[in-house]
């Protein structure tokens, strides 16, 4: 408690900012100032300030806040590095970052260039590496060209020969049952499956008769890829001890699927894949996770720039409540008016197919009134007089 200040003065002298300021920032302050050694005036004083410098740090009506924020962006993105590096702490995996993660992120790219996911696991498996190895043996999808020593085409007798590695099978936790019975789903080949009854590494496949030699290439071009266990799409998994637990990063994303492997914490797992997170999670979640990762593309690189700069482009991502990007074909592509979207890209068209429709635009942004010559709807030209003669009062004398 301050100095000579009781509590129910301390509580009196910033029940204003208390009434004023947002829970968070209030809460902050109200943590720093309860200890210091002020006296109630010197306490006055700063509460003063600190609501005129919150008042003076509130938008003004008017403000064009989408030039303010396209500046705050455009400009330390010009500073920003085409390279690609490394992933913090993973040398193994490579992740796509600065200035082409954050055109890839404006541009709402369907699939990330480096999909990758951080898995955080449920108190039973993340202080053990060997249960943390067990969960990342579950997720990663294992193919049959994982565990394979070689594959050899016998064309006298028409049969494909898969001699497969103890070593690697053994280290990935499949047995050749399991890849039998993988093999045996294969409807061109489900019943010629003939596991070596001597060596126990060795499976022999009849190639049915009517197969030419290109055809007996897909197919064995085809076996290679069968997934024999784990989840689609997630082609490494790499443990990694970050502080007193294990985590798992993966080359590659499948969230809706990893939710549901036993061992994983539900609540606490990432993905760089913005359009899964809305189609797993909702538009909401699509939101935070674009805020989160452009600001930590930006943070990474050195440049600082507000959060609130970086809402306002997910506000406007999001909308419509699904991801668009910001482009020709999502926001700049669907305004209201005409003129805004003819001035972006593609001016013909837009103009022929307004024609076509029939569209009136009702000049009420800022790219339309200022290809039309007027003043522009931002500060104080945002509010419009209109004068009614009628209810005008005669003047006296």
């Amino acid at each position: 408690m301050s100095v000579g200040i009781s509590r129910e003065e301390l509580d009196e002298v910033l029940l204003p900012a208390k009434k004023l300021l947002p829970v968070r920032v209030y809460s902050e302050f109200y943590e720093k100032v309860k200890d210091l050694p002020l006296t109630k005036e010197e306490l006055q004083r700063i509460v003063k300030l600190l609501i005129n410098e919150y008042l003076s740090s509130l938008i003004e009506p008017g403000e064009p806040i989408g030039t303010v924020t396209a500046q705050s962006v455009g400009e330390p993105g010009t500073q920003m590095t085409l390279r690609t590096f490394h992933y913090a702490g993973v040398r193994e995996l490579n992740v796509t970052l600065g200035l082409p993660r954050l055109i890839e992120l404006v541009d709402a790219r369907k699939i990330p260039e480096t999909p990758i996911m951080i898995i955080y696991l449920d108190e039973e498996h993340k202080y053990d590496r060997e249960k943390a190895l067990e969960v990342a043996r579950r997720i990663e999808a294992t193919k049959l060209e994982d565990i394979v020593a070689k594959v050899d085409i016998d064309l006298v007798t028409l049969t494909i020969i898969i001699e497969l590695d103890p070593e690697m099978m053994s280290d990935k936790g499949i047995s050749r049952d399991d890849v039998v019975k993988s093999l045996e789903k294969i409807k061109a080949i489900s019943h010629n499956v003939r596991p070596d009854e001597h060596d126990e590494n060795k499976i022999y496949i009849e190639i049915p008769s009517n197969y030419d030699f290109m055809k007996i290439q897909k197919l064995r071009d085809r076996l290679l890829k069968i997934k024999l266990k784990g989840i689609k799409g997630i082609n490494r998994v790499i443990v990694q001890r970050r502080g007193n637990e294990y985590v798992l990063i993966t080359d590659g994303t499948n969230l809706e699927s990893v939710l549901k492997v036993k061992g994983v914490d539900p609540r606490r797992v990432f993905t760089n894949s913005i359009h899964e997170v809305e189609r797993v999670l909702g538009i909401e979640a699509a939101r935070q996770a674009l805020i989160n990762e452009i600001h930590n593309v930006l943070e990474e690189q050195g440049l600082d720039v507000d959060v609130r700069h970086v809402m306002l482009i997910a506000d406007m991502m999001t909308l419509t409540g699904t991801v668009k990007q910001i482009g020709r074909h999502g926001i700049a592509g669907e305004k209201p008016s005409v003129l805004a979207r003819a001035s972006f890209e593609i001016t013909v068209k837009h103009l022929f197919d307004a024609s076509a429709r029939g569209e009136v635009d009702e000049l009420k942004g800022v790219a339309e009134n200022v290809i039309v010559g007027q003043l522009i709807p931002v500060g104080t030209n945002i509010v419009s007089l209109v004068m009614n003669p009628t209810l005008a009062k005669p003047s006296q004398g």
